[in-house]
């Protein structure tokens, strides 16, 4: 039987500035109600100078091996879902590599934007089942506030800077990633994607226009979507596993809009003690929120040794994603 991936540490690279709705205001024409009514966010935090995309992922990486109580040389894949790597090449996950001094692993990232970490954990599962892999850091890292307008209502005040890290082990039995379902539809390249060219107005209010381009995104197209396909992710891996939204212990989305996910807990019939929820504190991380999420989760002991873990995320690609997790 193929040895499935199990979840052995968590680990997270959080910066430590809050930018708050009360910010904001000073900065667009906006107000703490107007921005928690339609997302939810309270907060969000934002990477200062230096803490680029690997040196979060590095944080991350180190606590999730800490406590799983792991050498580093042990992790043969380091896979990362970003889209907002500090170079474009090397991979974040190769800087990353080299941060921890691990000597030789398959290393790379993957650019599914807000699925990056469910795309990930399904890759290193596939790996896994088919030998080649033993042990691998599963990284979300966005560092968002870099492509940010903050002279944008409609954008700056839904993303935040952060990284997650998942230290997977091939293992027998019956606890790990039970199923995955990955779906994309590139007919929707265009409803969010960095776009080069346009102006940005810095947190400082200086304006310029950056060479690495902006987040631009068509809100209302981008919520119908991810309704639809946040439900469809999570129905198509829950009967791929055998399972029903019944026998799910604890639901992890993407932390992208609270009523987004309101809308899924409906459709899944889920009541909010089965589900995580933290975008209050870190608004929408992209990559980085369902392993922050899962992290804080097993802190607070949401998670329990042979609880049946649901993750879905959804964004630009348009891309979307589930994984139907034992823990």
């Amino acid at each position: 039987m193929p040895k499935r991936a199990v979840f052995c540490g968590l680990g997270a690279g959080i910066p430590e500035r809050v930018l708050s709705n009360a910010d904001l205001e000073k900065l667009v024409d906006t107000s703490d109600e107007w921005i928690m009514a339609r997302t939810g966010i309270k907060e969000r935090r934002i990477a200062s100078p230096g803490e680029e995309s690997s040196v979060l992922c590095i944080r991350a990486a180190r606590e999730a091996l800490a406590q799983a109580d792991m050498d580093p040389q042990e992790v043969d894949l380091i896979v990362v879902g970003t889209v907002t790597g500090e170079t474009t090449f090397p991979s974040t996950a190769c800087r990353v590599q080299k941060g921890l001094g691990i000597e030789r692993c398959t290393a790379f990232d993957i650019g599914a934007a807000c699925a990056g970490f469910v795309f990930g954990g399904a890759i290193a599962s596939s790996l896994f089942h088919m030998g080649t892999h033993r042990t691998a850091l599963v990284i979300g890292v966005e560092v968002l506030s870099k492509i940010t307008d903050y002279g944008d209502r409609s954008t700056c005040v839904l993303f935040g800077d952060g990284a997650g890290a998942a230290l997977l082990r091939a293992e027998d039995g019956d606890r790990g990633i039970l199923a995955s379902c990955l779906m994309t539809d590139g007919s929707g390249a265009d409803l969010i994607q960095l776009s080069y060219g346009l102006p940005k107005k810095h947190l400082d209010g200086a304006l310029e226009t950056p060479i690495h381009g902006t987040i631009t995104m068509e809100g209302q197209e981008v919520f119908r979507f991810a309704v639809k396909a946040l439900a469809d992710a999570c129905f198509r891996s829950l009967e791929m596993a055998g399972l029903t939204p019944a026998d799910v212990n604890l639901f992890v989305p993407h932390q992208a809009n609270l009523r987004i996910i309101r809308s899924s807990m409906e459709k899944l019939e889920l009541d909010e003690d089965r589900v995580y929820l933290n975008i209050e504190k870190y608004g929408n991380t992209s990559s980085a929120s369902i392993p922050i999420a899962l992290w804080e989760a097993e802190r607070a002991g949401r998670i329990k040794r042979g609880d049946i873990v649901l993750t879905v995320g959804f964004g630009a690609g348009l891309a979307w994603g589930a994984n139907v997790i034992r823990w």
